[in-house]
């Protein structure tokens, strides 16, 4: 599974915007993009989700697999 730091890191390199660029877009601060590219593991949800909407995507529940 990947980890949403590499999921928003590489669709902001395929999509070819800086972090400055996507902090804009989304309306969030650059510290946001980049704690979030960091794999911080608190973060709002609802900004979040203001960055994964310019990828059309948005959080939601996910079933763990159990080992």
């Amino acid at each position: 599974m990947e980890s949403l730091s590499n999921h928003i890191k590489a669709k902001r390199k395929k999509t070819g915007l800086t972090q400055v660029e996507l902090a804009w877009r989304a309306g969030v601060g650059l510290r946001f993009i980049r704690d979030m590219e960091q794999g911080k593991r608190t973060l709002r949800m609802d900004k979040v989700n203001d960055v994964l909407a310019l990828f059309g995507e948005e959080l939601g529940p996910v079933k763990i697999i159990e080992r």
